[in-house]
């Protein structure tokens, strides 16, 4: 069970990996629109087939007054309902922080349901507690899900205020 970079992610491979799905987010984001990732990270059982999707994107975002700054967005994160419990989410998320520490930004940032706060919480992503919005096509909206970042450089700090993500969630 290896996790590596997909170079080129097809249409069918995203419906693939939901695999009848109809609520993977929870309920609460399926009715947001969701930017498109710049690189993905996968893992393909046995017969080639993909069971677990990780994407990646570099994203600007400005806190309060602290102003402007990019992180590394991940987003799309998804084991395969069926293969839940086998290990996969560590793989996959190792190998896409291994690609984020590459990407530039100092901080990954990520949206996830209450339930998965633990497992991010396993790789050192830390809650962001205060408001955070971002685009959509009638406008900004705040995001129903729970923001969390992690350092990417040695140092570095999330500043306080509230988040606006300048695009769509990712």
């Amino acid at each position: 069970m290896r996790a590596h970079e997909l170079h080129d992610l097809l249409p069918s491979e995203w419906v693939e990996v939901q695999n009848g799905e109809q609520q993977p987010w929870g309920g609460l984001a399926e009715g947001l629109e969701w930017a498109d990732k710049e690189r993905h990270v996968g893992i393909r059982d046995d017969d080639g087939r993909l069971v677990a999707l990780a994407g990646l994107l570099s994203a600007p975002v400005v806190v309060a007054e602290h102003g402007q700054f990019h992180v590394v967005g991940i987003g799309g994160v998804i084991v395969t309902q069926s293969r839940r419990g086998e290990g996969m989410s560590r793989a996959l998320l190792q190998e896409a922080l291994r690609i984020a520490a590459s990407m530039g930004p100092e901080r990954a940032m990520l949206f996830c349901r209450r339930e998965l706060l633990v497992l991010y919480d396993k790789f050192g992503f830390e809650p962001i507690t205060a408001r955070v919005t971002a685009e959509q096509p009638t406008g900004a909206v705040e995001v129903p899900l729970h923001a969390m970042w992690l350092a990417l450089a040695s140092g570095t700090s999330w500043p306080s205020g509230d988040v606006r993500v300048l695009g769509l969630p990712f």
